[in-house]
């Protein structure tokens, strides 16, 4: 099992340190460093900063959002990044959500899965570099009718293949992902679920393709929180707000696929009160409401020796690549998760 770490959301008030975080993995081995946009930071400039100031560690975008970009930017995009970085690019796409989509992009978040799929083979037939068309329900390349015309890309990429990850929650959106991606980028991953919540779903959707999970992969991202096993429930308060966030307040009441999943997970009740009391506004009172075995399954958490025994447990699952968003309020907080991550799966036998 790889090792990755995932540097979030960049002007959060920690940018130099998220360098020296990066620098530092770099150094002890890491396998990929992810960004993440949204509607402040965008992934692609963080990663060519980080790409060159770096050596050996991939660079992902977890996610590239598919309402941001048309499909052949985000080949391009990715051809310019490969080829910068020596070779080192991972191209991460998601569908973001209803209120990012249409109220940060003004595009329609309707039929998801169609669009993920035709957006995956126009990028996909793009870095070819064969001469681009396309006759789908989203796309159509050229448009009919006008002075368009099939054209390839100039840039050539530093590898035939650059391995492409959707970040994926519901059992479709899973399914699809298995089928037509070289990874799955998961979030609140518990080792206990993984099999039912996202491993079955992946391996369906490879069998549809003729293929095995072998050489797919499963690349979930767990927060990291250090300290002495007996502070488990303390480290684990520092991530209520959070897990509430994505529980309580992210999509709508009817499409929070966040909260899907902590139903699935067997969390129904406390779901429900978490949604309700976060749309309330009471933010507080949704991270109160968080059971601590939600947070402590879904994050890593405590000794080193306990956090090797949890990525056993993720190991076992499944999981191929595991990314860690390292917590601390400084810079040397956060290098010291960083470096017992690395401990942890040493001490695994993982790495």
């Amino acid at each position: 099992m790889q090792l990755g770490i995932n540097l979030g959301y960049w002007g959060a008030g920690m940018d130099g340190d998220n360098l020296a975080v990066a620098q530092e993995a770099d150094r002890l081995g890491y396998a990929v460093c992810w960004a993440a946009e949204a509607y402040g930071s965008d992934a692609a400039t963080v990663l060519t900063w980080v790409a060159a100031q770096t050596e050996r560690i991939d660079v992902g975008s977890a996610i590239f959002q598919i309402p941001a970009r048309q499909p052949a930017m985000t080949a391009m995009t990715a051809a310019t990044l490969d080829s910068l970085s020596g070779g080192r690019f991972r191209l991460g796409l998601g569908v973001s959500g209803p209120q990012v989509s249409e109220g940060w992009y003004g595009v329609k978040f309707d039929k998801p899965l169609s669009r993920t799929r035709e957006y995956v083979e126009i990028v996909r037939k793009a870095m070819t570099r064969e001469r681009l068309s396309f006759d789908g329900e989203h796309w159509t390349l050229p448009l009919p009718g006008g002075p368009g015309k099939p054209i390839k890309l100039t840039v050539h990429p530093e590898r035939e293949h650059i391995p492409l990850y959707i970040a994926a929650i519901g059992p479709k959106n899973l399914e699809q992902t298995g089928e037509i991606a070289d990874g799955a980028l998961l979030i609140f991953p518990s080792a206990e679920h993984l099999e039912d919540t996202a491993i079955k779903h992946l391996r369906a959707g490879r069998e549809k393709a003729g293929k095995t999970l072998e050489g797919f992969d499963v690349c979930p991202t767990l927060p990291l929180a250090l300290g002495e096993d007996k502070d488990v429930e303390r480290l684990a308060d520092t991530f209520r707000p959070y897990t509430a966030l994505y529980v309580g307040g992210m999509g709508s009441r009817k499409q929070n696929f966040y909260n899907q999943l902590a139903r699935r997970m067997g969390y129904e009740a406390a779901a429900d009160e978490i949604q309700d009391t976060y749309l309330s506004g009471d933010k507080q009172g949704a991270a109160a409401a968080v059971p601590h075995e939600l947070i402590d399954r879904t994050t890593l958490l405590g000794s080193v020796e306990r956090i090797a025994d949890r990525m056993k447990a993720y190991a076992a699952a499944g999981v191929t690549t595991l990314t860690l968003a390292p917590a601390g309020f400084t810079l040397d907080e956060r290098l010291a998760s960083l470096r017992a991550g690395a401990q942890a799966a040493e001490l695994a036998g993982l790495v």
